[in-house]
């Protein structure tokens, strides 16, 4: 088997596509919003990636049949023949090493390449270490011009968040996508990093619904973010009786939990 292998599922003419990645990562936020959106337009299988780099596991279905781990890619083609299409990116995983992560992400570029991508947008989670009620979407672009188109629909762009830079697919599929002639940006959402958060994986599609201008119906991410609130507050409160949470702020353990993904 090569290092990555993207079987092609179906021949799909683009007009002017712009590749959505979003990948497991902190909170699962990217990988929940592309899952949304794929679904939402709905999107059609247009590829599968599989990779050395990968884990090497199956998952197994409920009636007992395996699949081989992998990463897909779907496309959208835009009822608007003046409007552009969209690749959905979505996965398994993220490359299990530095060398992977890097060869993964060339390969799947020069596929969307050859397919007419320039634009990238790329959706990931910002842990914060703490509960955030109301999550701010972050930004990083490839240029200045971006940077400020960006800041018109809400994304906040500081000098210290994302501090040392984006670590994993959500930063790479940007700085490679350059060498192929593609611009971008990449989208986080604000989370604790403790759980899956569709809160925060909400708040970036919304985002990314206003600059691609389309309507998704966001119903079902809210009742997921219900849910892990619900189930937040229980481990809250089975905290608050447990006799570490009486210790000084000082002497509890910490994590550090600056990471985007």
């Amino acid at each position: 088997m090569e290092d990555v292998v993207i079987r092609t599922i179906e021949k799909a003419e683009l007009h002017d596509p712009i590749l959505v990645e979003g990948l497991p990562g902190v909170g699962n936020v990217g990988k929940l919003a592309a899952d949304y959106l794929k679904d939402q337009l709905p999107a059609k299988p247009l590829a599968t990636i599989y990779s050395k780099f990968f884990p090497p596991q199956v998952y197994v279905s409920e009636e007992g049949i395996i699949r081989l781990v992998s990463n897909d890619l779907f496309y959208w083609k835009s009822p608007d023949s003046a409007a552009r299409d969209l690749l959905v990116l979505g996965g398994d995983y993220q490359g299990i090493s530095p060398e992977g992560q890097y060869e993964i992400t060339e390969r799947v570029l020069d596929y969307c390449h050859d397919l007419g991508v320039r634009e990238v947008f790329t959706l990931a989670g910002f842990a914060q270490g703490r509960v955030v009620e109301e999550p701010r979407v972050l930004g990083a672009a490839t240029n200045a011009a971006r940077v400020e188109a960006m800041r018109a629909f809400g994304v906040v762009f500081s000098r210290n968040d994302p501090g040392g830079g984006l670590i994993g697919a959500s930063g790479l599929f940007l700085g490679l996508g350059r060498m192929f002639g593609m611009e971008g940006v990449c989208l986080m959402g604000e989370t604790s990093g403790y759980f899956v958060d569709p809160r925060s994986a909400e708040a970036v599609l919304r985002v990314l619904a206003r600059i691609l201008n389309l309507k998704l119906d966001l119903a079902a991410l809210q009742a997921k973010a219900h849910e892990i609130d619900r189930i937040a507050q229980k481990i809250h409160e089975v905290e608050a009786r447990s006799p570490e949470s009486s210790a000084p702020s000082s002497e509890r353990p910490r994590e550090d939990l600056g990471y985007i993904g």
